[in-house]
């Protein structure tokens, strides 16, 4: 066999030329309170490290959290790319997860959901992709 296709099957091996893992992106929203801010900032600063665990074990990656004030209401938007191949399920492995679940009693006081969110008894309110450029 050829060198160079030898070469360029390996490449393409090691790469992951075989089958690329799909990516599920999400944007969601909901409130803070005013007087809570600066304690959310501070157990953001310091995400405990179980919970970081957690996360990377439930397939989410490129975690982020913005905060903005609109028409006098603090908001926090936050994104984060989902890489495996059931979500619910690695949504409930997450709920069940004890750190997770103190770090979210921490976090829950903080929050205001949004009205659609609070009917389905969640605090963030999934947003719609607009456009994404890769």
């Amino acid at each position: 066999m050829n060198k160079l296709l030898i070469l360029l099957l390996a490449v393409a091996f090691t790469a992951g030329g075989c089958a690329e893992r799909k990516v599920e992106r999400f944007g969601m929203v909901t409130g803070i309170r005013p007087d809570k801010i600066a304690y959310y900032k501070q157990l953001h600063a310091n995400v405990w490290p179980e919970v970081v665990k957690t996360i990377g074990a439930c397939n989410i990656r490129n975690y982020s959290i913005y905060m903005k004030e609109v028409d006098g209401k603090s908001l926090l938007f936050s994104y984060f790319e989902y890489t495996g191949d059931d979500f619910a399920a690695d949504m409930k492995k997450m709920a069940a997860d004890s750190a997770t679940q103190r770090w979210w009693r921490e976090t829950a006081p903080t929050q205001i959901p949004l009205p659609d969110a609070a009917a389905a008894g969640e605090t963030w309110s999934k947003l719609e992709e607009v456009m994404h450029l890769p």
